[in-house]
């Protein structure tokens, strides 16, 4: 039913991405001297050129570390704020009652730059300017364009002439969509990218990289983008023109962070995930669930796991709804929701049928709050590749992410997920060459919710590396894009390996599933109770099971589901990769 492909093994240092240039480039790190933090960073500065489509330099990037040397973990949060003139408010005075996907309007501080020096400065060894360099080699010369940034290229084209055309002048060069595997360049960010290192100035390195992080966030860049938002007006979903909120003080008062991860025990391993300004905690939950029940017994691809899996995750969901926000605004009770009382109450809700309500818990000092009338937003969300005017007009089309993990010969460890700041997102800023991000639509615009929109507030955001040790040792880095279907996918992959006893690629190339049961975080915020999407290749046994259990399922292509991938450290030192081969673009490397 699936593949059974070698894992790729090294005890030198191993790397796996979603892209394959950007994976040989952090392998390239590795081969020079420099660590798993170097190479990371090399790996994701990289991916921002190589697929524009799924992250760029005004995105977000939550990272999980492992530090050898310490025996540590830890998050980077580069998850940034909403600016200090987005309130309810104002958004009221514009008559939006949701944040639009598009535009200016949902733009947030742009948190990856800042949390890749981070990264580089304090556990890293490599001046900025030679992990740079491989990102502005690609941005100056151009990188082979795979079909995929094509085809998202000319489903906002007629955007982009019309109305986006600073975007235009970036990705329609001579006038046209570049076409698969051209070559494709970049200038303008590779001049943007040259700027921070000439201006990193100082007498050590980490002066030197501070001095970038002020280039960009108390700098040129902060202030090109200033101008921009307070100068122009952009067309985005609503279907009008509206300005940005977003400031060069917004820049200024803000900086990555570094906290603990959220952690659970399960099946002598431990999942480490980011906190709940992040999905993550879903992943746990959802373990907190699972515990009880006999996996190991279950046939990976069958009915019973399916419908198990996806019950578990209906309620984690829905908890995710209710309580889930940033933990600097609201108090997020994770000790409940993860404690065993409360996960065997919610585990006797899972029945032999399909449940089509969405049901958050009950926990004491909060008042639970979800979206039921998000099914009747199901129609606003266009089809891939319908090509509807208005929906190529307006430029709502789908987005998704990218995914490193690295370990070096040391036993550093990194897990990250970057994302947002994608080209069809919001106009490229014509002086540096690359557009804002759009997380700001993931808040509501509701008073009192955990995710309501507050100036200075992170938005609850789908982006979630994971880390698990085993036996209480550092053991896998992995993850997936896939927006609400990161913790399902993930998960899923997760459960293959600790219980069926898959390899790696085993796990990442057995045929996945996932739900749309709860509202999506992306606007329209829409959700389609029951329903649950197979990969072809699952038995039509399966399918029709699962449909007498009252889902709502359908059958996608044989290789659609999933962009896992994932590194691994045994006892003795060697180290083991996988990568996704749906979409020829994931890339596993080691040596």
């Amino acid at each position: 039913m699936f593949t059974t492909r070698p894992e790729i093994a090294g005890t030198f240092g191993v790397v796996a991405s979603t892209h394959w240039i950007a994976s040989s480039v952090g392998m390239s790190v590795l081969e020079r001297g420099g660590n798993a933090f170097d190479a990371a960073a090399a790996t994701a500065f990289t991916l921002q050129v190589a697929e524009p489509h799924l992250n760029g330099p005004g995105g977000d990037a939550p990272i999980i570390l492992h530090d050898a040397r310490t025996g540590t973990q830890l998050v980077i949060c580069g998850q940034g704020v909403a600016p200090q003139t987005a309130t309810l408010a104002k958004f009221r005075d514009l008559d939006i009652d949701l944040i639009p996907a598009t535009g200016l309007l949902p733009a947030v501080v742009p948190g990856a730059f800042d949390a890749w020096c981070l990264l580089l400065r304090d556990w890293g060894t490599w001046e900025l300017a030679d992990v740079l360099a491989y990102a502005i080699g690609y941005a100056n010369r151009g990188i082979h364009i795979v079909p995929r940034i094509s085809a998202t290229i000319e489903g906002v084209r007629r955007l982009f002439e019309q109305e986006w055309t600073s975007s235009a002048a970036v990705f329609l060069p001579r006038g046209k969509v570049p076409e698969p595997n051209s070559l494709f360049a970049r200038p303008t960010l590779g001049a943007t990218y040259e700027r921070i290192c000439r201006e990193a100035v100082g007498s050590t390195r980490e002066a030197r990289i501070d001095a970038a992080r002020n280039a960009w966030y108390r700098g040129f860049v902060a202030e090109a983008v200033d101008c921009f938002f307070r100068a122009t007006d952009v067309l985005d979903v609503t279907g009008h023109h509206h300005r940005g909120l977003l400031v060069a003080e917004d820049f200024a008062g803000w900086s990555a962070t570094v906290e603990d991860p959220v952690a659970y025990d399960y099946a002598g391993h431990t999942v480490l995930k980011c906190g709940p300004w992040s999905q993550g905690p879903v992943f746990l939950q959802q373990l907190a669930l699972l515990r009880e029940f006999d996996i190991a017994d279950m046939d990976p691809c069958g009915a019973d796991f399916v419908h198990l899996v996806v019950e578990c995750a209906k309620l984690a969901y829905a908890d995710r709804e209710a309580f889930y926000g940033d933990p600097n605004f609201v108090p997020v009770p994770l000790g409940t929701l993860l404690s065993a009382d409360y996960n065997e109450a919610r585990r006797a809700l899972i029945g032999p049928t399909a449940s089509q309500a969405l049901r958050p818990g009950a926990v004491d000092g909060h008042t639970p709050w979800v979206d039921h009338d998000a099914a009747g937003r199901a129609d606003m969300v266009p089809a891939a590749g319908t090509g509807e005017p208005t929906v190529a007009r307006l430029g709502v089309i789908g987005a998704d992410t990218c995914h490193i993990d690295v370990i070096d010969r040391h036993g550093n460890m990194v897990s990250a997920t970057p994302s947002g700041g994608w080209l069809q997102s919001s106009p490229v800023i014509p002086e540096l060459g690359f557009c804002m991000g759009t997380r700001g639509q993931m808040f509501w615009l509701r008073d009192g919710l955990p995710n309501t929109l507050a100036p200075g507030k992170r938005p609850r955001t789908t982006l979630s590396p994971s880390f698990a040790l085993r036996d209480g040792k550092p053991w896998m880095a992995f993850g997936t894009p896939g927006g609400e279907q990161q913790d399902q996918w993930a998960l899923i992959y997760f459960l293959r390996m600790v219980h069926h006893g898959m390899t790696i690629q085993q796990a990442i190339d057995a045929p996945s599933f996932h739900t749309e049961h709860w509202p999506s975080s992306f606007w329209p915020r829409a959700a389609r109770p029951g329903k649950v999407v197979l990969e072809g290749r699952f038995d039509d046994a399966v399918q029709s099971e699962l449909a007498a259990r009252g889902h709502q399922v359908s059958k996608g292509e044989d290789w659609s589901e999933g962009r896992l991938s994932g590194a691994r450290i045994e006892p003795d030192g060697q180290m083991f990769a996988g990568a996704n081969p749906r979409g020829m673009q994931g890339y596993a490397v080691g040596r």
